[in-house]
């Protein structure tokens, strides 16, 4: 898989599970300090993340980054 397979494979599963809590992107931007235009940067899979951004997006998540950042 490319990186910006894995990219775009990580931003789909982000935007997955924020929906599912029930979080506008504006929303969740501001729990994991993120304009909204980088968070739909982030779910289109067009820019790598750092990793305290996956943090915080995991921690905002509910959810270990190892967990986070399993694509199979």
């Amino acid at each position: 898989m490319t990186e910006q397979q894995l990219l775009k494979k990580l931003g789909l599963k982000i935007k997955q599970l924020r929906t599912e809590k029930g979080l506008s992107q504006n929303a969740f931007g501001l729990e994991v300090n993120l304009e909204k235009s980088n968070v739909s940067r982030l779910e289109a899979g067009n820019v790598n993340p750092k990793f305290i951004t996956l943090v915080k997006v995991a921690k905002a998540l509910n959810l270990p980054v190892s967990e986070l950042v399993k694509l199979d």
